[in-house]
């Protein structure tokens, strides 16, 4: 059985049940539950605090865990990245009141700064030669500089808009964070298997979360034209239709793409377009 440890709650807990979910591990009731075994899968998960979630990998409570890469580079502790997981992406960012005359880093020296990640900061204003005095406080960082607790914040900035509303600016990003995978122990040769199936799964849903999969119908004498416009996985797919002057093609498009490559199938004749969401994905 191998042990995940999970944020207990907040938006990496949602997008990494809904993660697990789509990668097929079924839980059983998780509402006030420590810890949670899988119906049909070899998992069980612990549900912890995400500042603690680091600490208990690397120690062996839990074999693997799913965290903010900001814990883990606050925590400092012997673990490693298994994978990035891409989501729940944010960035940790040094923000003033809109009232300060900012003029670059220098102006953090002799400043207070609020932050609940001290050793992230510590070691980026070393590296820049910055002497500031760092107040550390957990939860509601925001409100420091308006209450008289400090002169600017160091925080976790995803929209932006809870410094809006505290009149603060963001001046200076200091790294960017996401959802990872984080391994600490050596696994027994049970166990790794277990993560290595888990890591197929995981990629078959990240690699399918971008794409469609695209059908239409080509007239035969501009199916050449159609197929040098798609970029697909490999050679699309095309199939003879009941008229003997048309086809169908069947293709993958990355989503980013999509409209550009759409808006030229039209141009070049394709119609009746049909783009569907993949759930999974095996290349």
């Amino acid at each position: 059985m191998l042990r995940i440890a999970v944020q207990s709650k907040g938006r990496l807990y949602d997008e990494t049940m809904e993660l697990l979910g789509e990668a097929g591990i079924k839980l059983t009731a998780v509402k006030r539950s420590l810890l949670v075994p899988s119906k049909n899968f070899p998992v069980e998960v612990l549900f912890l605090r995400d500042d603690d979630i680091p600490d208990t990998v690397a120690t062996g409570t839990a074999d693997i865990g799913i965290v903010g890469l900001n814990e883990v580079l606050e925590k400092n502790r012997k673990v490693h990245i298994v994978r990035n997981l891409g989501f729940s992406k944010c960035r940790l960012s040094l923000a003033v009141p809109n009232a300060a005359n900012y003029t670059g880093l220098e102006w953090f020296n002799g400043k207070k700064v609020a932050t609940s990640y001290p050793v992230i900061l510590r070691k980026f204003f070393a590296s820049k030669g910055i002497a500031a005095d760092l107040h550390e406080i957990s939860g509601s960082v925001e409100v420091a500089p308006g209450i008289g607790l400090a002169d600017a914040i160091f925080d976790i900035v995803s929209s932006g808009s809870t410094l809006i509303s505290n009149n603060l600016s963001e001046v200076e990003k200091v790294i960017d964070s996401e959802a990872v995978m984080i391994g600490g122990q050596p696994l027994s040769e049970e166990k790794q298997e277990i993560l290595d199936e888990l890591l197929f799964r995981i990629e078959a849903v990240k690699v399918a979360g971008d794409k469609k999969y695209i059908l239409m119908n080509v007239p035969k004498d501009s199916l050449d034209t159609v197929l040098e416009i798609l970029p697909g996985i490999k050679s699309p797919t095309v199939l003879p239709l009941a008229d003997a002057e048309w086809c169908s093609v069947h293709t993958v498009l990355d989503e980013k793409c999509f409209w550009e490559i759409i808006n030229r199938l039209k141009a070049a004749g394709a119609e009746g377009i049909l783009a569907l969401d993949i759930e999974k994905m095996v290349l």
